[in-house]
C-alpha cells in the first residue's frame, strides 16, 4: 500500500469513529440532551467527514455532507429548533451519511435515490418548511369548495419575512507554514473550500521564495491574498481553515468594515473612569453603541489605573479613536483559550497483527516462566536463595508485562452498542412497534477479541426481543402498559467476566405455547416434563421458531440457535429470565479475554486440570460428619448452616467411574453465574497459576464441561473446567458413571 492509500485509510478509520459520534450526539439529542455542547459535537462530527472527503477528492460524500452540515449549522446557532421529528430525521441522514462512506471506502456508489430523497428532505428543514409539509398535503386544493360553498383561499402571515443576507467582501491573507506541509495538507483545497462559500479571486504572492541554493525543500514561502464575495460570516470561513488551525497565518477582514461602526473615544472613557467619585461617570460628549459593555470597559480602566497609577507628568496625547464593527462582534465570538486539561490525548494507530504478535509472545513468556519455576522447584533450591528471589521478581515482571499488553487489547463495548440503535429502529419500523432502547455500560472494557464476536448474539437477541417479546401498541395499551416499550441493553462486570444482558418489558416467553410448538416439530416427547427454565431453553434449539411465518426478521428458526452457539464458542454462557406478562432478560456471561486466566491446579484421576479462580470461593477438607447423603446417588456438604451439593470431577468428566470420599480428598466451594453454589470434590490441589488459555475447539472439538485448554510448565496440556456447564453435563449411556456413590456415615 502507497503513502497515499495508507492516508488514505487512515481517514475512514476516522470517519467510522466520528460516524459513532455522531450517533452518540443525535441519540443524545433525542433523549433530551440539546445543550450547546451535544449538538456542536454532532456538528464538528459531520464538518470533520465533509473536510477530510474533500481532500480525497469524494464529491458526492462532500456534497451530501454539505447539506448535512448546513442544516446542523442552523441548529447551532439556534435558528431552528432541534425538535423531536427532526432529530427522528437528522438520525435517518446519519445512516445515508455511513452509506456515502462506505461507499467511497469500496469506491462504489451510494443509493442515488435515498440519498436525494434525503437532501431534499434536509433542505426543507433548512428552509422552515418541513414543519407545514403535513398540513398542505391534507388541505383542500384552492379550487374546491366545501359543502357550504366556501372557497377556500391561501393567507400569507409573513409579514416580517426577513431578506437573504446580503453578500458581503472579505480579505482573506494566508500564509501556510511548513508543518501544515508536513501533515499532509494541502492548500489549494482549502481555496477550494471556500470557493464554496462564495466567488474568489485569488492571488499568489511568492516574493519570500529565496535563491535556489539557499531554498529549503521542506520550507513554505507562498502567500495566497483573497478576496470572498459571500453571504457567510467570518465564522464560516475560519471553519474552512479549521483542520490547520496552527499551521498557518491567517487574516480575515471585512471591506468596508468601519463604514458602519461606531466611534467610541477611549481617551474620554479613561478620563471618565478616573474622576472622582462625587463626579459623572460618563462625559456627555462620549456616545456609546448598545452593543458594547461600556460599565465592563470602565471597570477594566479602573483596574489599570489602580494598579499603576499615573505618574505627575504632563498627559500624553490622545489615544487614536477605537472603531468597533458590532456585527462582527457579534458574527465572530472570542474563542475561550484551551486549557492543559482540554488538550486531546494523543493516540498511536497500531496494526492489529502486531499486537495479536505481541500477545502470542506474552503467552509463551509466561509458559516460559511457569516452566522455569517448575525446574527451579524441582531441585530444591530454598525460597529465600538468590535463585528463587530472582524467579520470583521475574514472576511479578512477567505478570506486570502481561497486564500492560492485556490493557492494550481492552476496548470498550461502546464500539459495538452504537451500532444498535439504528437496527432497533429499522426492526421497529419494520414490525409497526415502538421500541426506545436503554443502553448501560458502554465503558466496560473487555478483549477486543471478545468484542468483534459480540455483534451478532446481541443482533439477535434484539431483534428476538422486538419481534417477539415487545407486543403491538394496540396490545400494550390494552394490558394497561405504554405504547412504547423498552428494550435495555447493559453490559457490566462480574466475578472476572463480562455480562451482557437484553430485556424487555414484553409479553415474557408464552411457555404452553414454546411447549406446543416444541412438540409438533418433534423436538421433544409430548409426554416430557419440563420445569419452567427448560421449557425457556427450548427457543435455543435448532430449528425452533414461534413466528407464524417466515419474514425478513425472523421465522426460520435460526436466531437464537446461532446466539448459543456463538456464545459457547467464546466460552460462555445463556442463560433466560422469563415473567408472564412483564417480559424477559437474556444474559450473557463471557470471559473478559481469551487469551490468559488465573486457575487453581488439580488433581483428578490422575489427570491435571485448571479451575478458574474467579469462580471459586474456598477451597477445605470437609470432616466425615459434614457430608450427607441426598437420594441413592447424591451427596451434599453441610458449609456454615447450608447445604451445596457435591460433585465428583473425576465422574462428572468420565475420568473414572466410582466417586472419591470428599473427606479424602479437597472440596473447592464455587459460586456460579447465578449465584448458586456447589462444590467440586478432587484429588489435591498443586497450587494457583496464570495460564494461557488455548482454544480446545479450534485444535480439537466443544467437550461439554470443558472451556479451554493450556500448557503447563512441564509441557503437559491440562483441561480448563468450566465450572457452570459442568453441572449440566450430560454423558452417553455407555460411561454414565454415578455423580457421588458412596455411603455417607
Amino acid at each position: 500500500m502507497d503513502e497515499f492509500e495508507e492516508i488514505k485509510a487512515t481517514f475512514f478509520q476516522e470517519c467510522d469513529e466520528l460516524l459513532a459520534d455522531l450517533e452518540s450526539g443525535l441519540l443524545a439529542m433525542e433523549s433530551g440532551g440539546r445543550d450547546p455542547e451535544t449538538v456542536n459535537a454532532v456538528f464538528r462530527a459531520v464538518h470533520s467527514v465533509k473536510g477530510g472527503a474533500g481532500a480525497f477528492g469524494l464529491e458526492p460524500l462532500v456534497r451530501y455532507a454539505h447539506v448535512f452540515e448546513t442544516l446542523m449549522d442552523e441548529i447551532r446557532a439556534g435558528r431552528i429548533e432541534a425538535e423531536t421529528d427532526l432529530v427522528r430525521v437528522l438520525l435517518r441522514a446519519a445512516d445515508v451519511l455511513a452509506d456515502h462512506v462506505s461507499a467511497a471506502r469500496t469506491n462504489g456508489q451510494a443509493d442515488d435515490a435515498a440519498s436525494a430523497a434525503m437532501v431534499a428532505e434536509l433542505e426543507a428543514w433548512t428552509r422552515g418548511e418541513a414543519a407545514a409539509t403535513p398540513a398542505e398535503a391534507v388541505a383542500p386544493a384552492a379550487d374546491d369548495e366545501d359543502d357550504f360553498g366556501f372557497k377556500p383561499a391561501a393567507v400569507s402571515f409573513d409579514f416580517d419575512t426577513p431578506a437573504p443576507a446580503a453578500a458581503a467582501t472579505w480579505r482573506v491573507t494566508f500564509t501556510p507554514s511548513p508543518a501544515l506541509y508536513a501533515k499532509a495538507n494541502e492548500p489549494g483545497l482549502l481555496l477550494r473550500e471556500l470557493a464554496r462559500l462564495g466567488t474568489v479571486t485569488a492571488e499568489l504572492d511568492d516574493h519570500q521564495i529565496p535563491p535556489l541554493d539557499a531554498l529549503d525543500p521542506e520550507g513554505a514561502y507562498l502567500t495566497w491574498h483573497v478576496t470572498l464575495a459571500t453571504a457567510a460570516d467570518e465564522t464560516a470561513i475560519r471553519e474552512v481553515f479549521e483542520f490547520v488551525d496552527g499551521d498557518c497565518d491567517l487574516h480575515i477582514e471585512r471591506e468596508g468594515a468601519a463604514s458602519s461602526s461606531c466611534d467610541v473615544d477611549i481617551s474620554a472613557l479613561l478620563a471618565a473612569a478616573q474622576a472622582a467619585p462625587g463626579e459623572p461617570a460618563l462625559p456627555q460628549a462620549v456616545t456609546a453603541p448598545d452593543d458594547i459593555d461600556i460599565s465592563a470597559l470602565l471597570a477594566a480602566a479602573k483596574a489599570d489605573v489602580a494598579q499603576d497609577p499615573p505618574a505627575a507628568s504632563p498627559a500624553p496625547a490622545a489615544p487614536p479613536i477605537a472603531r468597533a464593527d458590532p456585527a462582527a462582534a457579534k458574527a465572530a465570538p472570542a474563542r475561550p483559550a484551551a486549557s492543559e486539561s482540554q488538550v486531546p490525548q494523543s493516540t498511536i494507530r497500531v496494526d492489529p497483527e502486531r499486537i495479536d504478535r505481541l500477545i502470542d509472545l506474552v503467552g509463551e513468556l509466561v509458559i516460559n516462566q511457569a516452566m522455569l519455576a517448575q525446574r527451579v522447584a524441582a531441585h530444591g533450591f530454598a525460597p529465600s536463595s538468590d535463585i528463587s528471589m530472582g524467579l520470583d521478581e521475574l514472576e511479578q515482571l512477567t505478570r506486570a508485562i502481561q497486564d500492560g499488553v492485556m490493557a492494550i487489547r481492552a476496548q470498550p463495548v461502546k464500539s459495538v452498542f452504537q451500532r444498535m440503535p439504528r437496527l432497533v429502529r429499522e426492526v421497529a419500523s419494520q414490525t409497526r412497534k415502538q421500541a426506545r432502547l436503554i443502553m448501560e455500560g458502554e465503558g466496560t472494557e473487555v478483549d477486543k477479541t471478545v468484542i468483534e464476536r459480540l455483534s451478532d448474539p446481541i443482533t439477535h437477541m434484539l431483534r428476538n426481543a422486538l419481534d417477539h417479546g415487545l407486543e403491538s401498541p394496540e396490545e400494550r395499551i390494552a394490558a394497561g402498559k405504554a405504547a412504547e416499550g423498552t428494550v435495555r441493553l447493559a453490559a457490566l462486570h462480574r466475578s472476572g467476566r463480562i455480562v451482557i444482558e437484553v430485556q424487555d418489558d414484553g409479553a415474557g416467553i408464552n411457555r404452553p405455547r414454546v411447549r406446543q410448538i416444541a412438540i409438533d416439530k418433534g423436538l421433544i416427547a409430548p409426554d416430557a416434563t419440563l420445569t419452567d427454565d427448560e421449557t425457556d431453553n427450548l427457543i435455543f434449539l435448532p430449528g425452533f421458531s414461534t413466528a407464524s411465518q417466515v419474514s425478513d426478521i425472523s421465522g426460520r428458526g435460526v436466531g437464537m440457535d446461532v446466539v448459543r452457539r456463538s456464545v459457547q464458542a467464546l466460552g460462555g454462557r445463556i442463560s433466560i429470565a422469563s415473567r408472564p406478562g412483564e417480559g424477559s432478560t437474556f444474559t450473557l456471561s463471557l470471559p473478559l479475554t481469551l487469551a490468559v486466566l488465573d486457575g487453581m491446579v488439580v488433581d483428578v484421576a490422575g489427570q491435571t486440570l485448571v479451575v478458574p479462580l474467579t469462580a471459586i470461593v474456598e477451597s477445605l477438607r470437609p470432616k466425615t460428619g459434614e457430608v450427607r447423603a441426598l437420594g441413592p446417588q447424591g451427596a451434599v456438604l453441610a458449609v456454615r448452616d447450608t447445604f451445596v451439593r457435591l460433585i465428583d470431577i473425576g465422574c462428572a468428566l468420565g475420568f473414572r467411574d466410582t466417586a472419591i470420599r470428599p473427606d479424602e480428598g479437597v472440596v473447592l466451594l464455587i459460586e456460579s453465574e447465578d449465584g448458586s453454589r456447589f462444590a467440586l470434590v478432587a484429588d489435591a490441589i498443586q497450587g494457583q497459576r496464570q495460564v494461557v488459555i488455548k482454544s480446545l475447539e479450534a485444535n480439537y472439538r466443544q467437550v461439554d464441561g470443558i472451556a479451554a485448554a493450556t500448557i503447563l510448565g512441564d509441557g503437559r496440556v491440562a483441561l480448563i473446567i468450566d465450572v457452570d456447564a459442568l453441572v449440566a453435563v450430560r454423558r452417553e449411556p455407555s460411561r454414565s458413571p454415578e455423580p457421588l456413590s458412596f455411603a455417607a456415615e
